[in-house]
């Protein structure tokens, strides 16, 4: 029996649906890594303060938000498959226009590239989210941690090209270009393989996406706070790690890139896990257990005395912010004919973090470094451990401890 209603399909036609949103995960970890782990190069080609340069980064979040909104209606009109593959294309054109930008030395042209890619990767973000969740719904398992772990994985990829290319001394321009052209031809691929769409009944009134609905529902309100939260611990370290730890321990941009991968590299090794933790323990009780386990390894970052320690901290911040995202986006997306709608309105809360977070934390490194000025993530995990209780399943009102807890729909069923 498939959950919530959902059409019955073949399990070879979902498990290669699973396998498709594994890859697009993968990408576009792969497209976000490929030039955050280059912005010291950036930042350099351009000649920005860090100031100026938190501005420029906040073009991307400027495009992520925007898009957020409608991103959900999108995937109820046209289907996911399409609405990655459109935000796939625009993550490419908007690479190109950063390489452009970086090549000419043009900081304007680069912002426009970013804010671009900013509009592709969420639209993105919610379509591959949204089936995601459908295929976890289907195959009747906790999936969306591994799926996360895919983009993990594709950072930690991203990270290790990056650090490749800065030791090279390969352009970024270069560099952003090649990958670009690959985003675009592998999710091209891939998508032919996500679930089909149901066809609509010739003359049928096409049914309300009811995204107004959605953001009156506190649960998901409440969801979409810990997904900000978590964000905004992830989001910072994705930003900023790198240049904080070539800046505040004197290193040289591979080593920064280093460090950065370790952070991905940590958050790949806890979402494959992350299931089955989850599975024991239930989705409050691991968020707050890795809440705090992001609040260790933030303080090995700032305060470490040593470069090794500092690294330390920055697989424990990694494991650490490594599951709010993707439980988040499960946990909105609990009930089939609401997924769409409400991982929309889960996104364009926890995105608006992305917002506040590059321009802050350049202002303040300005004010009182770079290392210390990654204090402000400590507020944001107090939102988390605080929130973290909006997770259980709809309609249950234990402790989410339960392995049950983690099952799409809450049933405590096993697969």
């Amino acid at each position: 029996m498939v959950a919530n209603g959902a059409a019955t399909l073949a399990r070879p036609v979902v498990e290669r649906a699973r396998i498709a949103v594994a890859i697009a995960f993968g990408v576009s970890g792969l497209a976000f890594a490929s030039w955050i782990s280059r912005t010291p190069a950036i930042r350099d080609a351009l000649d920005l303060t860090n100031a100026q340069f938190g501005l420029l980064l906040l073009c991307t979040s400027v495009g992520a938000v925007s898009a957020l909104p409608l991103s959900g209606p999108l995937v109820h009109a046209i289907g996911p498959h399409r609405t990655v593959l459109l935000g796939a294309s625009a993550v490419t054109v908007g690479m190109l226009a950063v390489a452009v930008g970086v090549a000419v030395v043009s900081p304007p042209l680069a912002g426009a590239g970013l804010l671009l890619t900013g509009t592709g990767l969420s639209s993105w973000d919610v379509a591959m989210n949204v089936e995601g969740a459908d295929v976890e719904r289907r195959l009747d398992r906790p999936l969306m941690p591994r799926f996360h772990a895919g983009f993990s994985l594709g950072t930690v990829t991203g990270a290790l090209l990056g650090a490749g290319c800065a030791w090279l001394a390969v352009p970024v321009d270069w560099q952003l270009a090649v990958t670009a052209l690959l985003v675009i031809a592998s999710i091209a691929a891939a998508v032919r393989m996500f679930l089909p769409v149901p066809a609509r009944v010739p003359g049928a009134a096409a049914p309300r996406s009811g995204v107004l609905r959605a953001w009156r529902e506190p649960r998901t309100l409440l969801i979409g706070l810990l997904v900000l939260a978590f964000a905004f611990v992830e989001g910072v370290a994705n930003d900023w790690l790198t240049l904080a730890v070539v800046d505040g321990y004197r290193v040289g941009d591979a080593v920064g890139a280093v460090a950065f991968g370790v952070f991905v590299a940590a958050m790949t090794a806890a979402r494959m896990v992350g299931g089955t933790a989850l599975q024991r323990w239930g989705r409050v009780t691991v968020l707050r257990a890795t809440a705090v386990l992001a609040l260790v390894g933030l303080a090995l970052v700032v305060f470490g005395p040593t470069l090794p320690l500092a690294l330390l901290g920055a697989l424990l911040w990694g494991a650490g912010a490594s599951l709010g995202f993707p439980v988040g986006m499960s946990a909105a997306a609990d009930e089939a004919d609401r997924a769409a709608v409400r991982v929309s309105v889960v996104s364009s809360i926890g995105y608006t973090s992305f917002l506040a977070g590059p321009p802050l934390i350049g202002f303040l490194a300005e004010q009182v470094g770079i290392l210390r000025s990654l204090l402000v993530v400590l507020g944001a995990l107090a939102i988390g451990l605080l929130a973290a209780g909006a997770t259980r399943p709809a309609g249950t009102g234990g402790t989410g401890g339960t392995a049950g807890a983690t099952r799409p729909g809450g049933t405590g069923q096993g697969s």
